[in-house]
């Protein structure tokens, strides 16, 4: 038998899902059983899968002790790389400006040295994140940007953070845009691009079209030019919505690949520019909250702008 106390960044959750992260071990099939037969007890009393937890809560489970295993005591953050470039930094979240090459998440190429594993790193030897004390809540990422991509990422430093801005990320009220470099001059200054993106999870690729398919998702992306010249042109990028490879994929259909993208654009356009990997990044975040933002109120109309990005500088 184990007794588990509900902190503050696991309150809100339902039991099934907090018992599956903080026991892993634990079939999900047992742990129904274990519900149903009342050998898992929410304060001494019986409970139920879907009801939602509140801080000081105990929790006792009467399993196997193979089951109920302790965590480990080396963390899989603590092999990952001490580079932060940090934009911003308060007690619930931090802005980060993430270079090219690196990952925000693992893959299958590379696993320890990733932008939420250096967050983690970051956060444990600062003495804000202690695994051991945690049931379930680790910090997380809000948004994510492609290996080639550089910009701002932001992360949840806590359980409220973390639900408060993927709610906001959702209905639209985290303004984000990008800078970048495609090829051509564009018809229109400033216009909204308007269709259809499918992705192939084969090909690791998505595909536009204006019209309608089965399983296309609508996709908006709103351009304004900021310099044009040689035959290339800078633009400033609004993703209206967020779809994977959006940009890219986007502006390479209206005949405007971003200039040293090789997915979407050509290795014969590229030739001989210099650029290896896509000219692009996320340079600008604006907080623009329509309803109540709780704990993070305090951050809404603030906007956060990189000082410098390495394509536009010389541009």
């Amino acid at each position: 038998m184990k007794t588990v106390t509900v902190g503050k960044n696991d309150a809100g959750q339902r039991v099934d899902k907090f018992l599956t992260k903080t026991f892993p071990s634990l079939p999900v099939s047992m742990m129904y059983k274990y519900i149903r037969q009342k050998d898992i007890k929410l304060n001494g009393k019986r409970c139920q899968i879907a009801d939602r937890l509140c801080e000081g809560d105990v929790i006792a489970v009467y399993a196997p002790d193979e089951f109920l295993v302790p965590a480990a005591s080396k963390y899989e953050f603590q092999y990952a790389g001490t580079k932060l470039d940090i934009v911003y930094e308060d007690d619930n979240i931090l802005l980060l400006n993430k270079p090219v090459g690196l990952l925000v998440h693992p893959d299958e190429n590379e696993y320890r040295d990733t932008l939420i594993f250096r967050v983690q790193r970051y956060l444990h030897e600062k003495g804000e994140y202690q695994p051991d004390r945690e049931n379930s809540f680790v910090p997380a990422l809000v948004n994510r940007i492609d290996r080639n991509t550089c910009g701002i990422v932001i992360a949840a430093k806590n359980a409220a953070a973390l639900r408060i801005l993927n709610e906001k990320l959702r209905k639209r009220e985290i303004e984000k845009y990008y800078l970048c470099i495609v090829h051509g001059h564009m018809e229109k200054a400033e216009d909204t691009l308007q269709g259809y993106l499918e992705k192939n999870e084969a090909q690791n690729r998505v595909y536009i079209s204006n019209r309608q398919a089965r399983g296309a998702r609508t996709i908006a992306t709103r351009y304004r030019v900021l310099k044009e010249r040689d035959g290339l042109s800078l633009l400033e990028i609004e993703l209206l919505t967020g779809r994977t490879h959006q940009i890219r994929a986007h502006l390479a259909s209206i005949g405007h690949p971003l200039l040293g993208d090789g997915k979407y654009g050509t290795n014969a356009l590229n030739k001989g520019t210099g650029f290896n990997k896509q000219a692009l990044c996320s340079y600008r975040l604006k907080f623009a909250f329509k309803e109540d933002a709780e704990e993070l109120q305090y951050l809404n109309g603030k906007e956060f702008t990189l000082g410098s990005v390495w394509f536009a500088d010389g541009f």
